[in-house]
C-alpha cells in the first residue's frame, strides 16, 4: 500500500520538502480505498471460510450434497 499510494500520488521528482494539498488529499484517498478493499476482502474470505466449515459439516453428518 505504501509504495502504491506513493508512486500514484508522489512525483518521482521532489519540488519541496513539504507535501503539496494535492499529494496529500491524493494519499489519503488512496489510502482509504485500500482499507476500504482490505476490509471487503476479509468479510468476504469470513464468509466463505463459514460455508466451508458448514459444507464440512454436513458431509461429516452424511448429509451433504457433494
Amino acid at each position: 500500500m505504501t509504495q502504491a499510494c506513493h508512486r500514484k500520488c508522489v512525483p518521482p521528482y521532489y519540488k519541496e520538502a513539504e507535501l503539496s494539498k494535492g499529494e496529500s488529499v491524493c494519499l489519503d484517498r488512496c489510502v482509504a480505498k485500500y482499507l476500504e478493499v482490505h476490509e471487503r476482502m476479509g468479510k468476504k474470505l469470513t464468509e466463505l471460510s463459514l460455508q466451508d466449515e458448514e459444507l464440512l459439516k454436513r458431509m461429516q453428518q452424511g448429509t451433504g450434497t457433494a
